[in-house]
């Protein structure tokens, strides 16, 4: 079950139990370790004539059944939380890492600017290769990811989602990034973010005297599906996605 397919879940299950008025998406947001809450009952509540609470509970019967579900609770008076079972993070890299690789465009810093000003209402001196320039940190990270793949190949080192888990809280924070159900320069920038700083405390590559071994592979495969990640976000933008920067 990856984030993805639980939004679909819950939107058939909504559909399934008769609301009217059912959104397009389920407003996922990460709440946890391979947990997610939504809001939704909250909005099918009203034109169903119930509280959130009773539409929550209705929505619950439904998705605790699901296959890859651990578990739903319904808090707050109408929200839902919903944990993954314990393959959810394998799944969700198999599904980005099997995505066609976008085709590259050229670059062209000006367009590239301009596309970005306009999609994330970012000003400033988007042309400056600085960390603080949020269009420079995503180019680099794609970059970085791409830079980790070629050394890998030269290792012989293959990406293997749930080859080891993933537990650090930068990692949860990548994973979470992933997960989301958004395409905007915003979900880049966070993608971008908790790349880099997944990489800052611990490499995806062997270190010094490592061997190469289980845990590598896992973050190979992560490193490579936030890669993924920002060359299809840079493309929907219309920016180029540069293996070297």
């Amino acid at each position: 079950m990856t984030p993805d397919r639980l939004s679909q879940a819950v939107l058939r299950s909504a559909r399934e139990l008769g609301f009217a008025d059912v959104p397009e998406r389920a407003g996922l947001r990460p709440r946890g370790v391979r947990e997610w809450g939504t809001g939704i009952a909250m909005r099918l509540a009203g034109p169903a004539g119930m509280t959130g609470a009773e539409a929550a509970a209705r929505l619950r019967e439904r998705l605790v059944v699901q296959a890859g579900v651990r578990d739903v609770e319904v808090v707050g008076g109408g929200f839902l939380n919903i944990r993954l079972a314990e393959g959810a993070d394998a799944e969700l890299l198999r599904e980005l890492l099997a995505r066609p690789r976008p085709a590259a465009l050229p670059e062209d810093p000006a367009r590239d600017a301009e596309r970005w000003a306009a999609a994330g209402g970012a000003g400033g001196a988007l042309l400056v290769q600085r960390d603080e320039n949020p269009l420079f940190r995503v180019r680099y990270a794609h970059a970085r990811s791409r830079a980790l793949e070629r050394g890998a190949r030269a290792l012989g080192v293959p990406p293997e989602p749930g080859a080891a888990a993933l537990e650090t809280a930068q990692e949860r924070a990548l994973l979470a990034a992933l997960g989301e159900q958004v395409w905007s320069a915003g979900r880049l920038v966070r993608v971008a973010d908790a790349f880099l700083e997944t990489e800052r405390v611990r490499s995806a590559l062997p270190v010094g005297d490592e061997k190469p071994g289980a845990a590598h592979r896992a973050r190979l495969a992560l490193a490579q599906a936030a890669g993924a990640v920002l060359a299809g976000g840079l493309l929907r933008l219309g920016i180029s996605a540069p293996d070297h920067v």
